[in-house]
């Protein structure tokens, strides 16, 4: 088959996991969720007793963690040192530290790194995050930023959460995590050369529809 990388970036709530995962199935390509890997290091750094206000100390942890991510959209894995996390690292705790990983410089770099060899290991992949567009794989087959509105995004991630979170903690999680991530990386615009898909008004099917749709006439 046709060798693709498609990079699709998005703030939180936006639904680009799902789809991005619905769209490398129906392309027959690998998927990776990059936001998994920073939750992953993230629940690494607090189990290892790191102090995430000491930038050096965070960045030592991440560049330690032996960590496993399955690119098989139909399979859902995560490990840290054999550590199975998969579960883990979408608890609470894990989502309300993540920023303090993620704006490390040295540390996202450890991961861009790591996300860059993924990538280059497969001759078809989705890969999806927020800097994936721009840092990751700036000259991907195609590039998508997919966005949706507050309102949908606190809805949507509400419900994944299965109504479990207050009113204020999922603006913590959504709102107030994008925020802090937008200091060190621009996932709210698309740059040059990256397709805007707003879902807030598309259900899930349409919204894979349209992204495939993008994909294919970049990749054309």
């Amino acid at each position: 088959m046709q060798k693709i990388t498609v990079a699709i970036d998005g703030p939180s709530g936006s639904g680009k996991s799902s789809v991005s995962k619905e769209a490398a199935r129906r392309l027959g390509a690998a998927y990776l969720d990059t936001g998994a890997m920073y939750r992953a290091v993230t629940w690494h750094a607090l189990d290892a007793g790191t102090d995430l206000a000491d930038a050096d100390a965070v960045a030592a942890a991440v560049k330690a963690a032996d960590l496993f991510i399955s690119t098989d959209p139909d399979v859902e894995k995560v490990t840290i040192h054999g550590t199975d996390v998969t579960e883990a690292i979408r608890e609470p705790f894990v989502s309300e530290a993540v920023s303090a990983v993620a704006t490390n410089l040295e540390a996202r770099a450890e991961l861009v790194a790591r996300q860059r060899a993924i990538i280059a290991a497969h001759g078809r992949i989705v890969a999806e995050g927020r800097d994936i567009t721009t840092v990751v794989a700036p000259d991907a087959d195609a590039r998508i930023l997919l966005t949706a509105s507050e309102e949908a995004r606190l809805r949507r991630r509400g419900l994944q959460l299965g109504g479990t979170q207050s009113a204020a903690e999922l603006e913590a999680q959504v709102l107030a995590r994008d925020a802090k991530d937008s200091t060190v990386v621009n996932f709210q615009v698309a740059a040059d050369g990256v397709v805007t898909v707003d879902s807030s008004d598309l259900d899930f099917e349409q919204t894979v529809e349209t992204v495939l749709e993008a994909i294919k006439a970049q990749a054309a």
